[in-house]
C-alpha cells in the first residue's frame, strides 16, 4: 500500500453528514460499518472511507496515526 494514500485518507476532511468537518481517521468505526453495510459512495472519497473502514477493523490506528497532520 502506498503511504501516500493512507496519509491523503486519513487527513481527508468528511465533506458532508453528521460528522461532516472531521478527519477520516477521527470518525467512529460504527459510521465507517454503517457505510460499508450501506455501500461507500463512489470515488476517491468512498475509496478514502473504504480504506480507513479497513484500517479500523483490523485495528491499525496507531500504526497510521503517526502520517496525521498537525493541526
Amino acid at each position: 500500500m502506498n503511504p501516500e494514500l493512507i496519509r491523503d485518507a486519513i487527513n481527508q476532511v468528511m465533506p458532508f453528514g453528521k460528522y461532516a468537518g472531521r478527519r477520516l481517521y477521527h470518525l467512529p468505526e460504527t459510521y465507517l460499518v454503517w457505510f460499508y453495510q450501506q455501500g461507500f459512495p463512489a470515488g476517491k472519497l468512498g475509496e478514502q472511507l473504504a480504506l480507513m473502514y479497513e484500517i479500523k477493523l483490523n485495528g491499525l490506528e496507531r500504526v497510521v496515526a503517526p502520517l496525521l497532520d498537525a493541526d
